[in-house]
């Protein structure tokens, strides 16, 4: 079940005359996706890696890190002989996410159509918040002109 819709009482224009901001994501639809996007804990707090360098697979590991992960560590050994590798926030850790997409859109008129068929697609977030806080702020300077204009029509 989706999130209650947020509608306006009384509608006192037409359709076109509305825009409706959304943000969705398309279903079954998964995208590799940054450390940084989906709130990877190893990429906020660091996080440490202990290899067995005495196995095979311990030293393909340690060579890894050490000639071709191109992140920033420290190493120390263990009693136990393991190296563990101390790596530090902010950098992209060793696992592969994925996310969903979200598409961030705009389109003419509301709930009852569109009756132009327009729509336009932000392709950063940010641009769509932007988008969303300008139309905003027009909203707010075209209601404070018809006030005024109303207002002063009142009192002469």
């Amino acid at each position: 079940m989706g999130r209650p819709m947020n509608r306006a009482d009384r509608l006192i224009l037409a359709p076109g005359a509305y825009q409706t901001y959304s943000i969705t994501q398309p279903r079954d639809t998964l995208i590799a996706a940054a450390c940084e996007q989906v709130g990877c804990p190893a990429w906020r707090y660091g996080w440490e890696s202990a290899i067995d360098e005495s196995t095979p697979l311990g030293q393909q590991q340690a060579r890894y890190i050490r000639t071709e992960s191109r992140r920033t560590y420290r190493e120390q050994k263990t009693a136990a002989g393991l190296t563990v590798f101390r790596f530090e926030s902010g950098q992209r850790c060793f696992a592969e996410h994925k996310t969903r997409p979200e598409l961030y859109a705009v389109r003419d008129g509301d709930w009852r159509g569109n009756p132009t068929g327009r729509t336009r697609r932000h392709q950063r977030a940010a641009d769509w918040v932007e988008d969303f806080g300008e139309h905003q702020i027009r909203l707010i300077e075209n209601q404070q002109k018809g006030r005024g204009g109303r207002s002063a029509q009142r009192f002469q």
